[in-house]
């Protein structure tokens, strides 16, 4: 479908802002010494403690393998621990610590602080529709809510269209 004023069309325009709003993010991040991906575990960790590392990897699409490597620098840094999983000894549950708490309140404010750039051009209610519109795009295309397909890159080969991206977190 060709847009009528002969400029590009909403799928280039979403990927244009797309990697422009990753770009911006991960800056943004890097203030406070995450990249996005470490934020997005930080994120589940917060609504979802005790998860495993495997059910983690498996609702990010994403190697089990790499996700070890993020874990392990999220450990190191204090922000997260591994505790016995009571349901299996031969798993650990994934905890935010104190400081990873208030990590994830810096990773909040700093998400905020990048959707309001990010949509200064908007209204709220505009702000609204889109959000809404791209919702029902993302339903559509069988992308798993909360989870950006990126993860499924990470530490593997690019997973191809036909593939689920992971599973929804909930």
């Amino acid at each position: 479908m060709k847009p009528s004023h002969g400029g590009p069309g909403a799928a280039f325009l979403l990927a244009q802002i797309g990697a422009h709003a990753a770009s911006q993010f991960a800056g943004r991040l890097a203030a406070l010494e995450l990249t996005p991906p470490h934020a997005g575990i930080m994120r589940i960790l917060g609504a979802q403690p005790a998860i495993t590392q495997q059910a983690l990897a498996s609702a990010l699409g994403m190697q089990p393998s790499r996700l070890v490597a993020l874990v392990d620098e999220l450990d190191t840094r204090g922000l997260i621990e591994r505790r016995e999983n009571p349901g299996d000894r031969r798993s650990y549950a994934l905890h935010l610590t104190e400081k990873g708490r208030a990590m994830l309140e810096g990773v909040g404010r700093v998400g905020r602080e990048h959707q309001q750039a990010l949509l200064a051009a908007l209204n709220e209610d505009e702000q609204r529709q889109l959000g809404a519109l791209l919702r029902r795009i993302a339903d559509q295309q069988g992308l798993a809510p909360g989870v950006h397909p990126g993860y499924a890159r990470l530490g593997g080969p690019a997973k191809g269209a036909c593939d689920q991206p992971g599973k929804p977190i909930g």
